[in-house]
């Protein structure tokens, strides 16, 4: 049984589908017009239509009610981490608490443009490449400072093979080998 409508004329105004459309149209959801008309569900989606409301999704309803500066700003925040970090569409959603569609969303409205796999794989790859690099640069200081390989290996957490490669990339110039144990001299006699 569906609750009656209030009997006076304003309050039944308030439940006509034009005024149902302009509440709708204004930000009111289906639910919130149901509680305040006091009809049905399904008589609201019903009025709703008879008046030729163009029916929202619950995304378009959260978006409408948002912020607009906050969005913008979330969406700003959202590009330079996605242009500028390399970061995923599954990184930007959980930064913006969005899904992946939504934070897709925000992206383009910031006027981002939206990178395929490879290409966010090179990105990222080119990002790890410079900052090897950075870090060859700094061990090739330390070595020419005199630090011994043995001491950058221990204390960057690599292995002595890959300090070599990285001084070796950063074009160091290297030190002659100490050479422990006998001379070849006192090798060679009998």
């Amino acid at each position: 049984m569906n609750p009656q409508p209030p009997a006076t004329s304003d309050a039944h105004e308030a439940v006509t589908p034009q005024a149902l459309r302009r509440q709708y149209e204004s930000g009111a959801t289906v639910d919130e017009l149901v509680t305040t008309s006091g009809l049905s569900y399904g008589t609201v989606l019903n009025r709703l239509h008879d008046a030729g409301t163009v029916m929202r999704t619950s995304w378009q309803t959260r978006r409408m009610r948002q912020n607009p500066q906050a969005r913008r700003r979330l969406a700003a925040r959202l590009r330079i981490l996605y242009e500028q970090h390399g970061a995923t569409l599954t990184e930007l959603a959980t930064a913006a608490g969005e899904t992946r569609r939504g934070a897709r969303r925000l992206l383009i409205e910031a006027g981002g443009t939206v990178r395929t796999t490879q290409q966010t794989q090179r990105m990222r790859a080119a990002g790890r490449a410079a900052e090897r690099y950075k870090l060859a640069l700094s061990l090739r200081a330390q070595y020419e400072a005199r630090a011994p390989v043995p001491d950058l290996a221990q204390e960057h957490s690599y292995s002595i093979a890959t300090v070599y490669r990285l001084l070796h990339q950063a074009g160091t110039r290297m030190r002659p080998q100490h050479r422990h144990g006998p001379t070849r001299r006192e090798r060679e006699r009998p």
